[in-house]
């Protein structure tokens, strides 16, 4: 069985397409590994790339692109609806094929020491690969975004794991860190009523009593002149995509507000859309094995 892990960096541009060709391209030239995805969000000012393949080439692929990032990509002048903190602000290694937590871990730091040394870039440590509680929550990690991390990274409790104690103007900080496959999922309002958005996300979002593996902001999409319950749901299979629609969708009812839509950023497993099928089709005695695509590369 063939050694695979996946990356899903998220860089701090959305709105230059040329940019982020030159950075998707470090990662199209690395051999051995497969660019599965990426997509470019102008609201959000920000890009998510995905791309599986052997590990060490995975890790160094990373590297150039965030590399690539810090040269081309300025925060002096970023701006954007969603939280950010650098140039290439999360890197996220995820165990697919023969390949350990602990292994993407130990890779994330190598990863994250590389980043700091030769970038000049302060490295946090985040999920299974922090060095303390503190840091396991990106949220946290991330408080005080961009604007605020100069002043943070004077906090003893804030020193980075990797690179330089004070802020790269240009490329700002970056968070390394290994993790279980995550949903991007957000929820479209027909209203531009932040308010409204801020508040069903503060109800579904677990760090305010919600859904345990929901994390959720309000935001705008001045675009659309509409707002967005934006999630990450980091364990899809304790807290599936449908059952948080649900709550946000009845929720929403109260303001007099309709849901006008849903997305999904990046890729997700294939399970978790089945999950959602099951729910509302009521299917009965159905099992994973009737999917033909499952059936076909078994």
């Amino acid at each position: 069985m063939a050694r695979i892990i996946q990356c899903v960096p998220n860089f701090s541009e959305g709105r230059n397409k040329e940019i982020i060709e030159k950075i998707v391209e470090e990662v199209r030239i690395m051999e051995e590994v497969k660019l599965l995805d990426y997509s470019m969000d102008k609201d959000h000012n920000r890009t998510v790339v995905t791309f599986i393949g052997e590990p060490e080439k995975v890790i160094l692929a990373a590297f150039n692109a965030c590399k690539v990032a810090s040269e081309l990509i300025d925060m002096k002048n970023h701006t954007g609806e969603h939280p950010r903190m650098g140039a290439t602000d999360v890197i996220p290694i995820i165990p697919i094929s023969d390949v350990t937590m602990d292994e993407c871990v130990q890779l994330s730091k190598e990863l994250g020491e590389r980043i700091g040394k030769e970038l000049n870039i302060p490295v946090f440590l985040y999920e299974k690969s922090a060095q303390t509680s503190l840091r396991e929550n990106l949220a946290d990690v991330r408080r005080g975004q961009y604007e605020g991390m100069a002043e943070k990274l004077k906090d003893e409790m804030w020193k980075p794991d990797f690179g330089p104690a004070n802020l790269n103007e240009r490329a700002g900080v970056t968070a390394v860190g290994a993790r279980m496959p995550l949903v991007a999922f957000n929820v479209n309002l027909g209203t531009d009523d932040i308010n409204v958005a801020k508040n069903i996300a503060k109800g579904v979002r677990a760090s305010s009593g919600g859904f345990k593996y929901c994390k959720a902001l309000g935001i705008e999409i001045k675009e659309r002149n509409i707002v967005q319950v934006s999630m990450n749901m980091v364990d899809y299979t304790k807290t599936p995509l449908y059952r948080v629609f649900d709550v946000i969708e009845r929720e929403a009812k109260r303001y007099g507000v309709n849901v006008v839509g849903s997305e999904v950023v990046g890729l997700l497993p294939m399970a978790a859309l089945i999950d959602v099928a099951d729910y509302y089709l009521r299917l009965e005695s159905f099992d994973h094995s009737q999917i033909l695509e499952k059936r076909m590369f078994e």
